[in-house]
């Protein structure tokens, strides 16, 4: 008989036939592990025909409460399935020790790390050190990447140029691009009877001005249109002023980076920007209560703890796995619940499923993160390869990337359904609240049918 392992999501699910769990190691939410398995409540020795994965946020208690109280009630008190069936809700064992509203973003757990900032002044983001001249390069168009982490205005944009007495003698266009985006949101060209204004050793022109919000990712590209190229250097050793921090450059070799074929030119900087910092007041009102809010937040995180573990301890359908349960690391919840058993969509740049890992500009076939399954033969690959396995922006499309490697035959149900949609049959659909899931098991019961049911 061939093996299997099922992956649902709102909460998103593996299903694995007759798997063997070799699990009995105790654990929960907060503790540190004596191993691999120490975050797992002891789970019995027993044969199952079926395992059931549910990837559960450490918050959504309701959304549990009511998947206990619908399909898995029905399961559990099923004289069959009760003894074939094992479900197991995944969780982080650690919540993010940042608040939300102190993270670079809401979906990762990475401090905001701002300090100081220069406020209610103009701000040249780059700058040449004295002790370096200014050479011309071979390079007609060069570019740099850029996150914004608080919100800014850009007032200028300008190129690097010694004019030796003689005047601004080249033709040089700069434009600021936002990430996946064909057209400049701004430009400035630079002539001989149109340089602008020196400042330092940059040449500066006024664009038109638009607040770049936190999150904003861009991409500045100074394209010569003269024979000779561009006066550029390498971002080591250009000075940059980020504010404080508001700001991030971004290397193609750096963590989180745009994929090269992304980027237009060379990388470097051939020029700079002044900006100014927005919101200047709310800045420094965030900055000074951010201890009273870490305070806080530590203490709601060791209640949290408490309640997981106390849900756990009732209900003993919790899987914890070793990692900060953040929206990032879903990749890495799915990767360490596949270890514990011992055995052409395009690509996003921006938003909640930004992809700065992948390099192509489409995904290989994937199975939507609403629900699929896997047989256990490559949960064993997974599992023995999960240290060398590379995690990307989702769970669904990190399968589908693993999966490429290995050629597995697919199979498509048109019942596991990708959008929120109703229909009569389905196995999976997403997106439901846990009121919404509570009417439609209650209309199924009633009927036999969540979609089309006459109450009778």
């Amino acid at each position: 008989m061939r093996n299997w392992l099922v992956l649902l999501c709102p909460c998103a699910v593996g299903v694995a036939l007759h798997l063997w769990l070799l699990l009995s190691c105790p654990g929960g939410p907060g503790r540190h592990p004596a191993g691999p398995l120490a975050f797992f409540p002891q789970w019995k020795l027993k044969h199952y025909d079926v395992i059931v994965g549910v990837l559960s946020a450490r918050h959504n208690h309701e959304l549990r409460g009511v998947i206990r109280d619908t399909w898995f009630k029905h399961l559990k008190q099923h004289p069959a399935l009760s003894q074939r069936v094992l479900v197991k809700f995944i969780i982080g064992a650690h919540g993010c020790a940042v608040p939300v509203e102190d993270r670079e973003d809401p979906y990762s757990c990475k401090l905001l790390n701002i300090s100081n900032p220069v406020l209610n002044q103009e701000i040249e983001a780059f700058s040449l050190p004295e002790d370096v001249p200014s050479v011309l390069s071979e390079d007609r168009i060069v570019s740099v990447n850029f996150r914004v982490l608080y919100p800014i205005v850009i007032t200028s944009l300008g190129v690097f140029y010694e004019a030796d007495g003689v005047g601004f003698q080249r033709n040089i266009t700069v434009k600021l691009y936002q990430a996946e985006h064909e057209e400049a949101l701004f430009s400035a060209r630079f002539s001989p009877p149109s340089c602008g204004v020196q400042v330092n050793r940059l040449w500066y022109k006024p664009v038109e001005q638009f607040i770049l919000p936190e999150s904003f990712e861009g991409t500045i590209v100074w394209e010569s249109q003269d024979l000779q190229g561009l006066v550029s250097r390498n971002l080591h050793k250009v000075m940059v002023n980020d504010g404080g921090g508001v700001f991030r450059v971004i290397t193609q070799a750096g963590e989180g980076s745009l994929p090269h074929e992304l980027t237009e030119g060379v990388e470097g900087i051939a020029g700079g920007f002044i900006y100014t910092i927005q919101e200047g007041d709310a800045l420094l009102k965030s900055l000074h209560t951010r201890p009273e809010r870490f305070t806080s937040h530590i203490k709601n995180l060791e209640k949290e703890d408490a309640l997981l573990k106390e849900e756990s301890s009732t209900y003993d359908d919790i899987a914890f796995v070793d990692v900060i349960d953040t929206y990032r690391n879903v990749p890495a919840k799915l990767l360490n619940f596949y270890r514990c058993f011992r055995l052409n969509w395009a690509v996003d740049r921006t938003g909640k499923w930004q992809e700065l890992e992948y390099p192509s500009p489409a995904y290989p076939a994937f199975a939507c993160g609403s629900g699929y399954v896997i047989s256990k033969d490559i949960v064993q690959w997974l599992a023995s390869n999960s240290e060398r396995l590379k995690t990307y922006q989702g769970e669904d499309v990190s399968m589908g990337i693993w999966m490429a490697a290995v050629g597995p035959k697919r199979y498509q149900d048109s019942l596991w359904l990708c959008e929120k949609t109703c229909e009569s049959g389905m196995l999976s659909s997403p997106q439901y609240s846990p009121q919404e899931l509570s009417e439609l098991w209650r209309l199924k019961e009633l009927c036999g049918d969540p979609c089309r049911c006459e109450e009778r």
